[in-house]
């Protein structure tokens, strides 16, 4: 869809101009599941009209979903951070051989650094892993262009369409050209659906028949990489010819600014033609890139001579790049780099900021679970969550954690093999949903004997806060019907279970000994408190030190809430600071009220 109307230029991040991206390319139907850096893409374009969007409850479930949309004659789009992706690599793979009906776009958003992720994972690998198309923009108006040309190259070759975006493109915010419609769009009903089994039902023989068709598509794309507008030379000094993509685009251009640059916004397939041609009219040539040599490799591949991460690794593998990292490595290259003014220098200069290390926050219901596990030296098998954090101080109570829904797999597997330990599982009530449903069914099919907590905050509270299966409420705020929680473990055949209040300090210790007392079966515990962002979460009266009880015995700081501070006045005993509570923080969960030995606590009224 190419609306028309009126244009206005507005300040948009790369994962608001995505969804712009979609909207004005006419998608119809789109599905995520909640994942940083990739988060903001869907509620941005539930907002617009005539789109359904929707939460799906893991990233395949959004793929198929969408790949459905697609084969129904609805352009579709599906959303996820690099991770997911291999949650919906069965489904992607095969769709690499049916193709799509209607255009479809796979935004992979990537997080170098890994800011919010367990791992720093490139996903341009998936794209020459399934030989479908990889396109990169490196600010927030490609993001929005790209996005639309990624359906209209989907269409063209018959593909799904990646478009891979990083953490600093997703978030970072520049000028975006936006149309404004004449008219509002409406939601359409869809034409009588097409049959096409050969082509959109995998069984061995049709794949057989549809794989030479996606080998040529690649050879197609190959040709149309050469010379599409998404891969382009800017020339300068031609003693240093830089090949670069996405973000790395911008600080290359600032660090090596005047040289010649190879910008690549499609990074498969790459354009083989173009890159020779480009380096035979510059001296050296230099490719800079985030994460893998992806690029890189396939440059010396051609036989050319390159400065890069591959030998002398200028350039690092691992981490964000930033403008310092980039001039960094240009340097120790030898390369004629930019001189800086005084400004520039100080503003690339290396900040000196103290660290700040995640911590559950004040009255958030997963204290209560990690401050008794830790106390009942329990072998925690964590999950994908806020409840991570159980792993660093005060609580220090998680002992493995791999990806989503694999607590339970995990707690189970080490108990079949024979671990002596009471082992405990705990997982959240949105990732319970996405990938937990499955291993729990494996444990109780297999005559598994450990305990499974679901931590169920009522939000999937560490992407932001979105809805999820257990909340009633849809993406687009229609109330739907509340799987419940409780009704789906007995459901399944879980006769031992326990729902006990997160607040009760007393109740959840009590539960994890009994749940894990039980050797011959499963058992389950859900631990019911709402996270302090959402609705429901209802603040109590503020909680006070009775500073003349207070002997500095520092138990409180065990629970690990933010709003408990060590004051300046020392016990006389203990020569250790007493506690003294912000009141501006404190939520009144009464955790440290529960726990402190002497009473020394209190709630005002």
């Amino acid at each position: 869809m190419n609306p028309t109307g009126n244009s206005v230029r507005q300040l948009l991040s790369g994962n608001e101009a995505i969804a712009l991206g979609a909207w004005e390319a006419g998608v119809r139907y789109a599905s995520a599941y909640p994942g940083t850096p990739s988060t903001e893409i869907l509620p941005a374009l539930a907002q617009y009209a005539g789109v359904r969007a929707e939460w799906a409850s893991n990233e395949k479930v959004a793929l198929d979903a969408a790949v459905g949309a697609s084969f129904a004659g609805a352009r579709a789009l599906a959303v996820m951070k690099h991770v997911g992706v291999n949650v919906a690599a069965d489904s992607l793979m095969t769709l690499s051989y049916t193709g799509v009906g209607a255009g479809l776009v796979l935004v992979s958003a990537d997080d170098p650094g890994a800011f919010s992720s367990q791992n720093e994972q490139d996903n341009r690998h998936y794209a020459r892993f399934g030989k479908f198309p990889c396109l990169e923009p490196s600010d927030s108006q490609e993001a929005k262009e790209f996005t639309r040309l990624a359906f209209e190259l989907s269409e063209l070759f018959d593909t799904p369409v990646m478009l891979r975006s990083t953490t600093r493109i997703s978030h970072s915010k520049s000028g975006v050209e936006v149309s404004m419609p004449d008219a509002p769009r409406e939601f359409e009903s869809l034409p009588p659906f097409e049959r096409h089994p050969r082509k959109y039902v995998m069984i061995p023989a049709h794949a057989r028949l549809r794989h030479p068709e996606v080998e040529a598509r690649l050879k197609g794309l190959a040709v149309y990489a050469e010379t599409c507008a998404l891969n382009r030379v800017d020339w300068g000094d031609r003693r240093v010819g830089v090949i670069c993509n996405g973000v790395a685009y911008q600080y290359a251009r600032e660090v090596l600014a005047g040289f010649s640059f190879l910008k690549l916004g499609m990074t498969y397939p790459l354009p083989a033609g173009l890159i020779r041609d480009f380096a035979a009219e510059v001296e050296t040539l230099v490719v800079i890139e985030e994460l893998d040599p992806f690029i890189e490799e396939y440059v010396r591949s051609l036989g050319l001579d390159v400065i890069g991460k591959i030998g002398d690794e200028f350039f690092p593998w691992t981490g964000e790049l930033s403008l310092a990292r980039v001039r960094e490595g240009a340097l120790q290259a030898g390369l004629p780099v930019a001189s800086l003014d005084s400004a520039a220098q100080s503003a690339d200069a290396a900040l000196a900021i103290p660290p700040r290390p995640p911590a559950l926050c004040p009255g958030c219901p997963h204290r209560s679970v990690y401050f008794n596990l830790r106390k009942l030296k329990m072998l925690v098998a964590g999950d994908i969550g806020c409840y991570a954090i159980g792993v660093l101080p005060p609580f220090e109570e998680m002992d493995m954690l791999i990806s989503m829904g694999a607590s339970i797999g995990m707690a189970h597997g080490a108990k079949q093999a024979g671990c002596p330990d009471k082992v405990v599982a705990t997982i959240g009530d949105s990732t319970f949903f996405h990938a937990g449903l499955s291993e729990l069914a494996s444990t109780i099919y297999n005559r598994g004997v450990t305990c499974t907590m679901i931590l169920d905050n009522g939000t999937t509270a560490m992407t932001g806060g979105q809805d999820n299966p257990a909340t009633g409420v849809t993406l687009q705020g229609e109330t739907t019907q509340v799987i419940d929680i409780e009704a789906t473990v007995r459901a399944m055949g879980v006769e031992h279970l326990w729902v006990v209040d997160a607040l009760d300090v007393r109740g959840v210790e009590a539960a994890i000994k009994e749940a894990t007392a039980i050797e011959d079966r499963p058992t389950v515990i859900v631990v019911n408190g709402a996270c302090v962002f959402t609705p429901q979460f209802r603040r109590r009266p503020v909680v006070t030190v009775d500073r003349e009880t207070c002997n500095g015995c520092g138990f409180c700081f065990r629970v690990g809430c933010p709003a408990i501070l060590k004051s300046d006045e020392l016990g006389a005993k203990t020569k250790r600071p007493k506690a003294q509570i912000d009141p501006l923080l404190c939520t009144g969960c009464t955790v440290c009220l529960q726990v402190c030995p002497r009473k020394a606590m209190y709630q005002t009224a």
